[in-house]
């Protein structure tokens, strides 16, 4: 199984794309799989899926404009202008057509790839996020918060929403550290990114998707509770809906024994 770490050598690209850091795994000739991350986390979050996957998948796991490795513009951002990083960042390493998953931040710009770019993505899964972000106003209020504060002022009303209560009560070290995680988050990358997801509203749009796709709901999840994600399988033509019990909004985090084999079958193309 072969892997790369790259780092974005430049800041932007074409259109003003941000070149995004990146870890890629498995075979160099599998088809590819790209994993995109929820807002204030970093390509780790992932960590339950990446090398599971890449024993048959070429898997590109990206940091969002902002986050981990990745550089930092000045926002607002759009996830038009996140998306665009991700296009790009596959540009550079030569895939032009590959599966896409993508966790809450990340499903929208999964969104926008399948109505604005689908002959990019062969399959398309959206967990725990929506075509319309409830409480918008409050991302709003996030990222003047962490504008002001910084991330760890935010970081542990975050990470009580990723996990399910008996789940943190069981994995403390895994909360702490994923609490951690958010805190390292640079705020304006933070901030931008919540803006993005403030604006974000395709729910009239969604039955432009044309592309496979597989919607992943946690059914505990209080940021996107289930029926943000039956919104998108009831718009979306033939989408699959799977709820996953004991989970919150990183179900793919807590639950990897159902997440994992559903993103393998569905990129796969196995109904």
């Amino acid at each position: 199984m072969g892997g790369s770490d790259g780092s974005p050598g430049a800041v932007t690209g074409h259109g003003g794309a941000v070149k995004l850091h990146h870890v890629i795994e498995g075979p160099d000739d599998a088809p590819a799989l790209v994993l995109l991350c929820s807002l204030g986390s970093t390509v780790d979050m992932w960590a339950p899926q990446r090398r599971e996957l890449a024993d048959e998948f070429r898997v590109i796991t990206i940091d969002t404009r902002g986050h981990g490795g990745s550089p930092v513009p000045d926002g607002p951002y759009r996830i038009e202008d996140l998306a665009r990083d991700v296009l790009e960042t596959l540009d550079e390493v030569g895939v032009d057509r590959a599966s896409f998953a993508g966790v809450s931040l990340g499903g929208a710009i999964v969104q926008w790839i399948g109505l604005h770019a689908p002959e990019r993505a062969s399959t398309l899964a959206m967990l725990c996020t929506a075509a319309r972000f409830p409480n918008a106003e409050t991302f709003r209020q996030r990222a003047e918060t962490v504008r002001a504060d910084g991330v760890a002022a935010v970081a542990d009303a975050v990470v009580a929403r990723w996990f399910t209560e008996d789940y943190a009560k069981a994995e403390p070290d895994t909360v702490a550290r994923m609490r951690d995680l958010i805190a390292s988050t640079p705020a304006e990358g933070y901030a931008g990114c919540a803006e993005a997801i403030a604006d974000w509203d395709v729910v009239d749009e969604l039955g432009g998707i044309r592309v496979p796709t597989l919607v992943v709901a946690g059914v505990e999840d209080p940021a996107t509770p289930p029926e943000h994600q039956q919104v998108l399988a009831d718009g979306i033509p033939g989408a699959r809906l799977e709820c996953i019990t004991d989970a919150a909004h990183l179900a793919s985090y807590q639950r990897p024994d159902v997440v994992t084999p559903l993103l393998r079958e569905h990129a796969k193309g196995v109904s």
